[in-house]
């Protein structure tokens, strides 16, 4: 194998931070989880992106590993991704009732170090738990990883030989993900105080709407495709 060149390093780092980051920053079920996360943390909630993205990249980092061992022929078959899609859709839906149960409730946070804060599997999850559960509920994480992602593996040849392109690869994913979820949680966390409490309890319930709304939609329309 020739030891492939700091440029083409480079290209790859980059192309992979680009689209990772392009498709962070669309709203979905993780994003919607961050700003939940982050509105719940009494303490050092501008590092929730840190955390959730973190998550995030360890199930990647096994999920590419597999799809490199031969998953990807797997999740292409119809039935496989409906059964994703269905227990997926089930995952966000009981969260999404958790979060609008919670803020109804007004058991959401005071920000009160000794707080407990809210009772919702959301908000009760460790955010690097919860980054890992998210991303793995959402059925087009998996479409995403088969079709677009499968594809830059095969464009750029990355193999587990091929080691310094496949870390390359890896590393400038997961940072486009992290420069984005990081963004979001610090300048939540910081402009909070800003708010009353009633914002929060409305952000939340907007969060749980939101989430029911993504796992009916990603679930029902995997049963619509063709």
């Amino acid at each position: 194998m020739s030891v492939m060149s700091l440029a083409s390093l480079w290209i790859v780092l980059s192309f992979s931070f680009v689209v990772a980051l392009s498709g962070a920053v669309m709203p979905g079920p993780l994003l919607t989880y961050t700003v939940a996360k982050t509105v719940a943390s009494p303490r050092r909630g501008f590092l929730t992106g840190l955390w959730v993205t973190l998550g995030h990249a360890v199930l990647e980092a096994a999920l590419i590993l597999a799809l490199l061992l031969g998953l990807s022929e797997l999740l292409r078959l119809r039935a496989v991704l409906l059964v994703l899609g269905t227990v997926g859709c089930a995952v966000l839906l009981y969260m999404g009732v958790g979060l609008i149960r919670d803020a109804l409730r007004r058991k959401t946070p005071d920000f009160d170090p000794g707080s407990p804060g809210g009772a919702s599997p959301l908000q009760r999850l460790p955010p690097v738990l919860g980054g890992a559960v998210v991303s793995m509920s959402n059925p087009y994480w998996w479409i995403w990883w088969v079709t677009v992602g499968s594809a830059f593996m095969l464009r750029f040849d990355l193999s587990l030989a091929r080691w310094p392109a496949l870390t390359a690869f890896f590393v400038g994913h997961e940072a486009g993900d992290l420069a984005w979820y990081l963004t979001v949680s610090s300048l939540l966390y910081w402009g909070r105080r800003r708010l009353a409490g009633g914002a929060f309890r409305v952000l939340l319930l907007v969060c749980g709407v939101l989430i029911i709304a993504f796992g009916l939609y990603l679930g029902l329309s995997l049963y619509l495709r063709r």
